[in-house]
């Protein structure tokens, strides 16, 4: 297998994992914006997803999600601004007792090697390394390309 097939097979089975809790009602993944939420849309994602960058201030947003009472998964880009919200966001909830996922994040990044900094380009880069291991991401996730 070369580089690419290794990915997807990591990637897939990382995702197969977190399809099984972000798509669980007692589940709310945080990303950054809109686009953030269609990629995942587009890679079976049909849990709740809320948007960082919804007009709404980071304490009010960590108030709403404490109300909710459920597992918070946190899925900011990996950049700088990402981590930075990502570590806040993580420290806000948990400080309050919220079960908040930060390791998810981790071990995609560590799958990504890099070549995805955007949660908006996952779709993108999922597509283009299952083509190129011979396994179409409909084959697998039963979506629509991006």
């Amino acid at each position: 297998m070369d580089r690419s097939t290794d990915g997807w097979e990591e990637f897939r089975k990382l995702w197969d994992d977190f399809l099984q809790r972000a798509n669980d009602d007692s589940t709310v993944v945080v990303v950054e914006g809109e686009k953030d939420r269609r990629s995942l849309k587009r890679l079976g994602v049909t849990g709740r997803v809320v948007l960082l960058h919804s007009g709404r201030g980071l304490s009010q947003l960590t108030r709403s999600l404490m109300i909710s009472g459920q597992r918070i998964v946190v899925l900011t880009d990996w950049d700088r601004e990402g981590g930075h919200l990502a570590h806040r966001l993580t420290e806000l909830l948990a400080a309050e007792g919220n079960l908040v996922d930060a390791e998810f994040r981790r071990r995609l990044a560590r799958v990504l090697r890099g070549e995805v900094v955007h949660v908006e380009g996952l779709a993108g880069w999922a597509r283009r390394t299952a083509e190129r291991a011979g396994a179409p991401l409909d084959h697998w996730f039963g979506v629509d390309g991006p």
